[in-house]
C-alpha cells in the first residue's frame, strides 16, 4: 500500500446522502415553477435534473420550454423560500448518520459537505440535523464557479485540506455527482440509499481501499 492510499478525508454530497431532501428541492421547485403555469416531471427531474443548481436547471427550462430568463432569479428566490418551508418542517437528526460522522472524526479524519446546494440551506440542514458539529467545513454552489458535475467542488474541497485525490472518499448519490467525484480523481462511494449512509459501510470501504486501492 503507497502512502496515498490511505484515506484521510471524507467528502459527503448533502441530498440524498446525509439529508433526505431531494423530493423537498423537486416539490420547491415546482411550487415555485407552477405560478408560471410550468412544471418538471418526476421522471425529467430524476433523468435531467436531479443534482444540478437550481439555475442550471432554469437555464435548461429555458432552452426546453422557452421558460424566460428574465424571470430566472426570481423562481431562484421563490424557490429557496419554498425549500426552507420543507427543511424547517421535515429535517431532524438521523442517529445512524450522526454516529457516522462522530466516529470518523474521533479518528482523525477530514469531514466536509460538497453541495450543489446554497450556503443558507446546507448551514441550516446540517444545524438540524445536528451534524454541523462534525464538519471541518462545508462548500455550497456559491463557493464555486462552476457546479457539479463539474469536479470544482471537490477539487476545492481536497485542495482546503491539503491532501491528493487518491487520500479523500467522496459520498455521493446521483450521476451528475458521481460524474463530479470521478473526475476529482478521488475514491467514491455510490450511495443508493440513505440507509446506506453508515459507520459499518463507510469504514469498510475504506478498509477496501486502503487493501487494495483499486476502488476508484
Amino acid at each position: 500500500m503507497s502512502k496515498l492510499d490511505k484515506i484521510k478525508a471524507v467528502l459527503f454530497d448533502m441530498d440524498g446522502v446525509l439529508i433526505d431532501a431531494k423530493e423537498w428541492h423537486y416539490e420547491a421547485l415546482n411550487e415555485a415553477l407552477e405560478i408560471f403555469g410550468t412544471s418538471i416531471s418526476r421522471h425529467a427531474h430524476l433523468s435531467i435534473y436531479d443534482g444540478l443548481p437550481t439555475k442550471i436547471k432554469l437555464q435548461k427550462l429555458s432552452v426546453s420550454i422557452n421558460l424566460p430568463e428574465e424571470l430566472h432569479s426570481f423562481i431562484n428566490k421563490l424557490k429557496q423560500k419554498f425549500t426552507m418551508q420543507h427543511v424547517y418542517k421535515k429535517c431532524s437528526p438521523v442517529f445512524a448518520h450522526q454516529f457516522a460522522l462522530a466516529n470518523l472524526k474521533q479518528q482523525g479524519y477530514k469531514i466536509g459537505v460538497c453541495s450543489n446546494s446554497i450556503r443558507n440551506s446546507i448551514d441550516t440542514m446540517m444545524e438540524l440535523s445536528a451534524l454541523k458539529p462534525y464538519l471541518d467545513k462545508f462548500w455550497s454552489a456559491e463557493d464555486v464557479k462552476r457546479g457539479k458535475p463539474d469536479p470544482e467542488i471537490y477539487t476545492k474541497a481536497i485542495e482546503y485540506f491539503g491532501l491528493f485525490p487518491e487520500e479523500v472518499l467522496i459520498l455521493e448519490d446521483n450521476e451528475n455527482g458521481i460524474q463530479a467525484a470521478r473526475e476529482s480523481g478521488a475514491h467514491y462511494m455510490v450511495i443508493k440509499d440513505l440507509a446506506d449512509v453508515n459507520y459499518t459501510n463507510i469504514s469498510s470501504f475504506i478498509t477496501a481501499i486502503e487493501t487494495s486501492g483499486a476502488l476508484k
